[in-house]
């Protein structure tokens, strides 16, 4: 027998000896709390499972089958082939109010039961807010009853494929094909929408073709057979890039503030080969909207009666229109009168402060009428977009309207729920307008629309600190090196040395993080998003009702007083220093739920008691001999500033001292 054949036996015996030890296949048509990995709010009542809970305002949950399903073959071998699965499952969604905004849920692969980044509302508490798709192990299909245009969906009642990405690849209106109702002869199938809000039960089937890179999505009423058609049929090989070997396969849903439940009934899926195993679906119960009984008919003598006062309580209407239209037309004119006298105060009081106020239409020619594709991101309290404006505009100068030079800016996008909410925002923001120093990013004015406040800032041509240490896995950026690495740390702490003690009042900054630190065209870091920043004066005690920042830069005093003080931010610069030195971020999310959380401050903590604190250094990034002991400095100072105890930290002048000191030696870019 020729060599090559014994190898091809072997290597087919040994692929089935792999498969059968892997295989899954498993039938719910009722729920235990042992059956699943429970993830959030998510939690099974009456046999049934809930993703998430009416009773919190915020709330997401995930559901998984505990072992994890074989995907692909190999992750370090190309084009490596893909597993096979097929899955059906009953769910039901509810909404409370049926006209408040939807949600939905999704069918879920995952490496891990706790995506990173990810955020509840309509991003099924599985996706982030993240602007760009890049590839990574996480593939849903999501059944959603919610309708956001910056995610192109095509209706409030649809099915898609998200890959790694809120937006779905491939949507479609959520319904079944059926042969034609009225007994037709022809062979074109009929399509029958399918309300998911209304509560009825929906059964679902994915069959996942992993060799052929195909997945096929189909549902129907209940209570209905298979329809002969899937609803959706995708196929193309990127979706190996968003599989990893081995994934964890389930349910996630999530809602903010208006009351949707989303019910999964029964489940059953099978790797084996074969299809999953058939439903139990003559006995679910039912979730449906109360109806109002109707009436019986009233006596005729009843109607007259009625008909009678109607007309009677109709004509007092009248008269009572009559006279609230009169005072309501005298109320407006005096309460025109009233504004214009308040318009007035508030342009002196808003004039005092602020650098110069645009109009919205300039702001709005600028950015395209505020396009998705001027989008920059996502901040703290707002969209930001990018906008080109002409300098006779952007400056507050006499220019030439034709063949003007422009320049960029960034604006802002705040919204607030009450005028004296946003009154005060604005009080505060002010002072903040006043604040000058080369390394916080200048604002240049502002513009107020109703409720909504705009905020004209330098535009950095470079964007964030962030996106060149984690650069997206699309882009081949080159590490950032040493030395600019350097120079922006000291850039950033001479900017929150003059928030501390450089200005008439003491300013804490309250979310310093390397998503905030941005660079200009000659790579300075620059220090901007002051959404949840404080002004308090010199000598009094900051006080505070809530805890505000981002996980991992929070100070570890903030876990029992809600004040944030300067300490608090030494000790997030702290946590920016780690991660520029490292390249690594402060929290990485644990692969399972028996796992905790990396932590990057206890892990440089650990190296520095091993005596290898050098080895928390970026290994992407090519140092001189001369500078591994720099780096080893800078490294012990983020560690001084992230001390437990916040009188032990060393103070922003102690630190610049430091910095301006290791960052004599010229950079080259």
């Amino acid at each position: 027998m020729p060599q090559f054949t014994l190898v091809a036996i072997f290597v087919s015996l040994l692929s089935l000896s792999s498969s059968s030890s892997s295989a899954v296949d498993f039938l719910f048509n009722s729920f235990n709390s042992s059956d699943l990995l429970l993830v959030g709010d998510a939690g099974i009542g009456s046999s049934i499972l809930r993703l998430t809970n009416s009773s919190n305002y915020d709330s997401f949950g995930r559901a998984f089958f505990p072992t994890r399903l074989p995907i692909l073959s190999s992750s370090s071998i190309p084009n490596s082939s893909l597993s096979s699965f097929s899955t059906s499952f009953v769910f039901s969604i509810l909404p409370d109010i049926p006209s408040s905004p939807g949600f939905g849920l999704a069918f879920v692969l995952s490496n891990t039961t706790s995506p990173p980044g990810a955020i509840s509302g309509q991003y099924f508490g599985l996706f982030s807010n993240d602007t760009h798709q890049v590839p990574g192990p996480l593939l849903a299909v999501e059944f959603d009853t919610g309708q956001n245009p910056e995610f192109n969906d095509p209706d409030g009642n649809h099915v898609g494929i998200d890959l790694n990405f809120i937006i779905s690849t491939v949507t479609h209106t959520a319904g079944y094909y059926r042969a034609p109702a009225n007994g037709s002869a022809s062979s074109e199938l009929e399509f029958v929408t399918i309300d998911m809000r209304s509560g009825k039960n929906v059964r679902a089937w994915i069959e996942f073709d992993g060799p052929r890179f195909q997945i096929n999505v189909t549902i129907a009423p209940a209570e209905e057979p298979k329809p002969p058609r899937p609803l959706i049929s995708y196929t193309d090989p990127v979706i190996a890039n968003y599989v990893s070997p081995e994934m964890f396969v389930g349910f996630s849903g999530s809602m903010v503030k208006w009351v949707e439940h989303q019910r999964i009934l029964d489940w059953s899926l099978s790797n084996t080969g074969s299809p999953a195993r058939e439903l139990n679906t003559s006995n679910l119960p039912l979730f449906l909207p109360p109806v109002t009984p109707s009436s019986s008919i009233p006596p005729i003598g009843l109607i007259v009666g009625v008909s009678g006062g109607s007309l009677v309580l109709l004509l007092l209407c009248f008269l009572g229109l009559y006279c609230y239209c009169r005072r309501k037309k005298r109320a407006k004119i005096l309460e025109e009168r009233r504004e214009e006298e308040d318009e007035e105060d508030e342009e002196e009081w808003e004039l005092k402060y602020w650098p110069r106020r645009f109009s919205y239409q300039d702001l709005s020619r600028a950015t395209d009428g505020f396009s998705r594709e001027r989008l920059l991101g996502f901040g703290g309290f707002g969209k930001v977009y990018r906008g080109v404006l002409p300098i006779s505009i952007s400056k507050g100068i006499e220019g030439n309207e034709n063949g003007e030079e422009e320049e960029e800016v960034a604006v802002k996008c705040v919204s607030h729920d009450s005028r004296q909410g946003l009154k005060e925002f604005m009080a505060e923001i002010s002072s903040m307008g006043r604040l000058q120093h080369r390394s916080l990013v200048p604002m240049r004015g502002w513009c107020r629309r109703n409720n909504e406040l705009m905020l004209v800032y330098d535009y950095m041509p470079n964007g964030s600190l962030n996106h060149w240490l984690f650069p997206s896995r699309d882009k081949a950026a080159k590490p950032m090196d040493w030395a600019v690495r350097r120079r922006v740390l000291s850039d950033v702490a001479e900017g929150l040395l003059y928030l501390h003690t450089g200005w008439e009042q003491v300013v804490l900054h309250r979310d310093i993080k390397t998503s905030n630190i941005l660079l200009d065209k000659e790579m300075r870091g620059r220090l901007g998003d002051f959404g949840l920043a404080k002004l308090y004066e010199r000598g009094a005690a900051p006080s505070s009702t809530r805890v505000v920042g981002t996980l991992g830069y929070l100070a570890p005093e903030l876990a029992v007083r809600a004040a944030t003080t300067a300490a608090s931010d030494v000790y997030s610069f702290g946590v920016v220093t780690l991660e520029v030195v490292s390249g690594r971020r402060p929290i990485e999310a644990a692969e399972t739920v028996e796992e905790e959380d990396w932590l990057l401050v206890e892990w440089v903590r650990g190296l520095y008691a091993e005596g290898r604190l050098i080895e928390a250094k970026d290994a992407r990034v090519e140092y001189g001999a001369e500078a591994e002991e720099e780096v080893e400095l800078i490294l012990k100072l983020g560690l001084a500033c992230c001390h437990p105890e916040p009188e032990r930290r060393p103070e922003m002048n102690e630190v610049v001292a430091l910095l301006v000191e290791a960052t004599r030696s010229p950079v080259n870019l």
